[in-house]
């Protein structure tokens, strides 16, 4: 086994579990002084399941094709922090199993750049699988359905990154429960750019993506 650990074939893998170890443990302190890793890595476009109610007028109405594989990720759905554990943790087990079963054929390990391959596929859909499976038992705060259309006319904060048109970036906001939700948003101009901290009103959706405006009125800024 520590053969199979230290073998330069598999410092992909072994490195992803350790990772997984580290940002484990890093959570668990995180969460003692009330600052879980998870609202900072909850960064990587939530909320990007695609809406069958899209604007068919519009031309860019339908979503990108990674957008759609993020939602299919169930990205949005479950929180980051936890996607990427279950990820980090599927394709270091899957990459050093099918190492073993190699060496164990052959008498010799994979390139490592050619076993990270089959890994990472293989990876994805537990990924999905096991996202699906907790998006059903997780807080009602990440995960409570309302509809995506009830969230136009809403302010939503940038959380991490700059939007501009055609490069939306992740925000944050409150829906009418006091739930908090994370959705991409982009300016609807191409002279528009919202940086980490704007406040925006969400005007459309285009599939996975919300369009907004700039906030004046910080009076309408639900979102802290």
């Amino acid at each position: 086994m520590f053969d199979l650990l230290t073998a330069t074939q598999n410092y992909a893998f072994t490195v992803a579990l350790g990772l997984m170890l580290v940002i484990a443990v890093m959570e668990g302190v995180a969460s003692f002084v009330g600052a879980g890793l998870s609202d900072f890595l909850d960064s990587m476009l939530p909320d990007l399941e695609v809406d069958v109610g899209l604007d068919v007028g519009a031309v860019d109405a339908s979503p990108s094709a990674f957008t759609r594989f993020l939602g299919w990720l169930r990205v949005g759905r479950v929180p980051m922090l936890i996607l990427m554990i279950i990820f980090l943790t599927a394709f270091g087990l899957i990459g050093l199993v099918l190492q073993s079963a190699v060496h164990g054929v052959f008498g010799g390990y994979l390139p490592g750049w050619i076993a990270v391959v089959p890994a990472t596929f293989l990876a994805l859909p537990v990924v999905r699988v096991l996202g699906a499976a907790l998006a059903y038992v997780m807080p009602n705060d990440e995960t409570d359905a309302v509809s995506e259309a009830s969230f136009i006319g809403r302010i939503a904060v940038i959380t991490l990154g700059a939007a501009s048109l055609g490069s939306p970036a992740e925000a944050k906001l409150t829906d009418e429960h006091g739930h908090t939700h994370y959705v991409m948003v982009e300016p609807d101009t191409e002279s528009a750019e919202f940086p980490q901290g704007t406040a925006v009103l969400l005007t459309e959706q285009h599939g996975a993506v919300f369009k907004g405006i700039l906030s004046s009125n910080e009076a309408l800024q639900d979102v802290v």
